[in-house]
């Protein structure tokens, strides 16, 4: 894909998670998850032809592509893609939440560690099975062969 092409899924991904108004978690555009998407070829095709779709959209609406499209427009173009374009918006939109909630500043931003949860795992604090005795001590209410 093109860099002007990764440039207008950057500003889509921003559109689907745009950044905190507090400064803590960045919009998923700023991440650089539409590179990785590139990187999957079976998503090239449909993340094309969906961009294509989206500039036209907004060529119509607004007169130049959606980078051109003012930001405070940029929404109901991506709604309007997300109705015409079902295919497309569904892949990147799973694609960008996965990516996002992975991404180590977004990990920092929510107050986790910004690492994967494996080989370190994360602590578990010791669980009291005393709260199963009420059970345990239960006459049992079913047959027994």
């Amino acid at each position: 894909m093109t860099p002007e092409r990764l440039a207008v899924l950057a500003l889509v991904l921003d559109e689907l998670i745009p950044p905190s108004t507090d400064g803590r978690l960045p919009g998923a555009g700023e991440l650089g998850l539409a590179a990785t998407f590139a990187e999957r070829a079976d998503l090239v095709p449909l993340l094309e032809s969906g961009l294509d779709a989206l500039d036209e959209v907004a060529r119509g609406a607004h007169g130049g592509g959606f980078a051109e499209t003012p930001p405070e427009e940029r929404r109901a173009v991506v709604a309007r893609i997300r109705d015409e374009q079902p295919a497309f918006f569904s892949a990147v939109f799973a694609q960008t939440l996965v990516g996002y909630y992975q991404h180590p500043r977004v990990l920092v931003g929510i107050g986790l560690e910004g690492r994967p949860p494996f080989p370190l795992g994360f602590a578990v604090p010791p669980t009291d099975f005393s709260i199963l005795d009420p059970v345990r001590s239960r006459a049992p209410f079913f047959r027994t062969p």
